[in-house]
């Protein structure tokens, strides 16, 4: 599996030869100027939610890729209005799509789409096949329900995390998170975007180290392979 990371909370991830794309928000990010949405491989895009700071190119992307837009019920019809390709899903659902079982899982935050209509209500994603298990959290508080991912999904290898803070939970609470969902691999997200989520990547990285846990923060356009 490789990972990389196309800046804020944005993803690639090629599993079993299939490419996902994570919440594209790209061509808005000032720190992500170097990163050509034309050139991003995709064949299916998982939105967690509808703010703008997450589905700012999926319309493009999709277009040209002509991949399937993975998101709540809302979202899907959304982007089917456009005669873009959708699949639905809703809180404790899955489903078994090309690159594996996909199953969308609870987050606390909002989910409003850039014209006002309503999202639905804001999730991550679990996804799993024969060469990994990963989770996407999205933007979300620290919540107990993430206790049930272990016990509902196989174990982890790895679990990509909000820790910037003030809109999502800081790396604080995401420690107490990977202790949660028993998974201490952590790529970290959702940071330095704003001036509201700038974080102090060494304080971060060594909080989760005194824990006995890892936390990855990737640089803008690099991959990382599992």
């Amino acid at each position: 599996m490789k990972i990389t990371f196309y800046g804020h909370a944005c993803f690639g991830i090629e599993t079993k030869g299939i490419h996902l794309l994570v919440d594209p928000f790209i061509t808005p990010n000032e720190l992500a100027k170097h990163i050509d949405i034309m050139k991003i491989p995709a064949d299916f895009i998982l939105l967690t939610h509808g703010h703008g700071d997450h589905i700012a190119d999926a319309e493009a992307i999709a277009k040209r890729t002509n991949a399937t837009i993975v998101a709540t019920f809302e979202i899907v019809s959304w982007y089917e209005a456009k005669g873009l390709k959708g699949y639905p899903l809703n809180h404790g659902g899955k489903a078994n799509l090309p690159f594996g079982t996909i199953k969308y899982v609870n987050a606390i935050h909002s989910s409003t789409l850039p014209d006002g209509t309503p999202g639905g209500n804001p999730g991550g994603f679990v996804i799993w096949n024969d060469e990994s298990c990963f989770y996407v959290a999205g933007d979300t508080a620290l919540t107990m329900d993430m206790k049930l991912i272990p016990m509902t999904c196989p174990k982890l290898d790895v679990a990509i995390l909000p820790v910037g803070d003030n809109f999502t939970m800081g790396y604080e609470d995401a420690i107490i998170a990977s202790d949660f969902i028993e998974c201490n691999q952590i790529i970290g997200a959702h940071f330095d975007t704003f001036g509201y989520i700038e974080i102090n990547h060494e304080e971060a990285k060594n909080a989760f180290t005194a824990k006995g846990k890892t936390l990855t923060l990737l640089s803008i356009g690099e991959t990382l392979t599992l």
